[in-house]
């Protein structure tokens, strides 16, 4: 995504439907830059030591890109979700996943949405409809994260602490093998 550094800032937001949002978010200066479609995350794990570290291996498919990310462990944070990140594009799903297979990754869990990507210049937002409800996530400086939340109207009783791969599993969804 466009406002990637080494450390990810983002807010994720309980929302009723994604609808309504999108004037809004276009009265704060946003455009969409990728209009709403599926996105497939899975992520991998070896004997479970990413898990235990606290950190995240994930391939993710979306507006025709592959790309693989590691994420780190959390940062403490009332309401922000912040941790280390590194992603890049691959050119492909097959072999990326042939690549992790040889080093000992298996895929632990698998994740569908629909995602719109809406962007302004120091802020992403992604618009995530699931099958377990919607969400807003607001990506960038802590700053700009919390005047955008202000600026739609929400507040931080609608922030889900939890992230996609613990909603998930909590909804029985995504789990790959027996």
């Amino acid at each position: 995504m466009k406002h990637k550094s080494a450390l990810e800032i983002e807010l994720k937001l309980r929302i009723p439907a994604p609808g309504p949002l999108r004037p809004r978010l276009e009265a704060l200066g946003f455009r969409e830059a990728i209009p709403p479609q599926s996105e497939v995350s899975v992520l991998w794990d070896r004997n479970g030591e990413l898990r235990a570290a606290g950190s995240a291996l994930r391939t993710r498919s979306y507006a025709g890109q592959t790309r693989l990310t590691w994420k780190g462990p959390k940062v403490p944070d009332p309401i922000l979700k912040i941790r280390p990140e590194f992603e890049t594009g691959v050119e492909g799903l097959e072999p990326l996943e042939a690549i992790l297979r040889a080093l000992g990754f298996e895929p632990v869990l698998r994740m569908e949405k629909t995602r719109a990507v809406w962007e302004r210049a120091e802020l992403e937002a992604c618009l995530d409809e699931t099958p377990f409800g919607c969400y807003l996530e607001l990506e960038g400086e802590a700053q700009a994260i919390r005047a955008a939340m202000e600026g739609l109207g929400l507040t931080s009783d609608r922030a889900e602490p939890r992230s996609y791969p613990e909603l998930f599993a909590a909804n029985g969804l995504g789990s790959i093998g027996p």
